[in-house]
């Protein structure tokens, strides 16, 4: 089954300015209204990669969530444990500067405990054939100790991701029980109590590197935008990547393909600076473009070594 990703689909509303963006006047512009979520995003850029990830969540019921799976099924996703209900889906709101930077923006989260009810039925299904989980982390905490428990019993790898950090940082427990937690810079500070704003990738990396082994936790990697990412395990590995000279359009969506990259590397043997080397990638790719999700690459692009089922 590869990679099984967890969480929520959402529809964005995304808004880009003509010219310079005057935060409290009228913007000429466009709007566009584009599949997203971070789980759902990040199980199509592994899709992208040809990996054929399973997407465990919920769409709504109507035109738009059908869309929603159509494109999934579209990219190879097998989406054979997707739930259809009312409002099963979330809505993203973003105004975007000139800059391709988020200026402002305001979100529903869905009501995702009906996949815990799914996961008592068909669980044991699911992660028997899975070589690993990617999990939001900050969703109901019965449904990420549910979603544990079945990666610890089938001893598949799993790996956090974060979409509310304030929610996420309430569960250091948990974080413990992931193989790697990924997050940026800011999340970072919220997670260890501290502002991190304004360090250098060298002085985060040795940071992290202590807060990692302090904290227990297996391996962590944090994002800094520009300044690439830093990466931390509690084996002494430790580094900085620094990010790929692009051109931005829109930074929607980097943060889950990178994500995306780290956890399909290390799923299939990649060492975690060499995970981190492939979400690099995946990110810079999103960046170019205003669409949420990474171009089509071919595993041996990223150098992972993985038979791609047809």
């Amino acid at each position: 089954m590869g990679i099984v990703v967890i969480g929520a689909a959402f529809m964005d509303i995304k808004g880009f300015p003509q010219d310079i963006y005057i935060p409290d006047g009228r913007n000429v512009g466009r709007i566009e209204f584009v599949h997203g979520g971070v789980a759902r995003n990040v199980v199509e850029d592994i899709a992208n990669m040809e990996l054929r990830p399973t997407y465990v969540g919920i769409v709504d019921d109507s035109p738009m969530g059908e869309a929603v799976k159509q494109k999934l099924i579209n990219h190879k996703v097998n989406v054979d444990y997707v739930l259809t209900v009312p409002n099963g889906m979330g809505t993203w709101l973003a105004v975007f500067d000139n800059n391709g930077d988020v200026a402002g923006s305001i979100s529903r989260r869905p009501n995702m405990m009906p996949v815990v009810d799914l996961l008592e039925e068909k669980g044991d299904e699911i992660f028997a054939e899975a070589d690993s989980v990617v999990l939001e982390v900050d969703l109901d905490k019965e449904l990420v100790k549910k979603v544990l428990d079945l990666g610890e019993k089938y001893h598949v790898k799993k790996f956090a991701l974060v979409s509310n950090m304030s929610l996420a940082a309430q569960r250091r427990d948990l974080l413990k029980r992931f193989d790697c937690l990924i997050c940026n810079q800011l999340e970072a500070g919220i997670l260890f109590a501290d502002d991190y704003d304004g360090k250098t990738p060298e002085e985060l990396c040795e940071i992290i590197a202590v807060k990692v082994n302090q904290a227990t936790f297996p391996a962590m990697v944090v994002t800094m935008g520009g300044d690439g990412s830093v990466y931390a395990n509690c084996d002494g590995e430790k580094g900085i990547c620094p990010a790929r000279n692009v051109h931005v359009k829109d930074t929607t969506g980097a943060g889950d393909a990178f994500c995306a990259g780290v956890a399909a590397g290390m799923t299939y043997g990649k060492t975690l600076a060499e995970a981190v080397e492939i979400g690099t990638l995946l990110a810079a790719s999103v960046i170019t473009s205003t669409e949420n999700v990474c171009p089509r690459f071919m595993p041996e692009e990223l150098g992972i070594d993985v038979q791609v089922e047809e």
